[in-house]
């Protein structure tokens, strides 16, 4: 018997439920007849779900494609075109091969220096 209860306050509760969201105008997917109840439209004066044909889709996305390519193609226009390939290949020097050996050969001395500064320090005690 108090499961007979419960599925009655159960109804209830989904009939104002129902009645809540008719009111607020929400449409829910898959929504039976036993789950709605009584509170709900009948299915004449329900608003049918709105489909696109496949052309106007069609027309849409044309649409879209001739707008972003006019966007683009404004763009373009408006950007002067950079010359960083040929600052790049100005500002970079070939550099021989005596004088690459000297800057690794610095390199390796101020990280040894670093290491042997490093290994001065004396660790804090705590």
């Amino acid at each position: 018997m108090a499961l007979v209860g419960y599925e009655s306050e159960r109804r209830k509760i989904e009939e104002a439920m129902a009645a809540i969201h008719n009111l607020l105008g929400v449409r829910s997917k898959g929504a039976s007849a036993s789950t709605v109840g009584a509170a709900s439209k009948p299915t004449a004066e329900a608003k049918p779900k709105r489909k696109m044909s496949a052309a106007g889709k069609r027309a849409i996305r044309a649409a879209l494609k001739k707008r972003w390519a006019e966007f683009h193609a404004k763009a373009k226009a408006e950007k002067p075109v950079k010359q960083t390939a040929t600052k790049k290949a100005a500002r970079k020097k070939a550099v021989s091969a005596d004088v690459k050996q000297k800057r690794i050969a610095a390199l390796a001395k101020a990280r040894q220096a670093k290491a042997a500064k490093r290994a001065a320090q004396e660790p804090v005690p705590f």
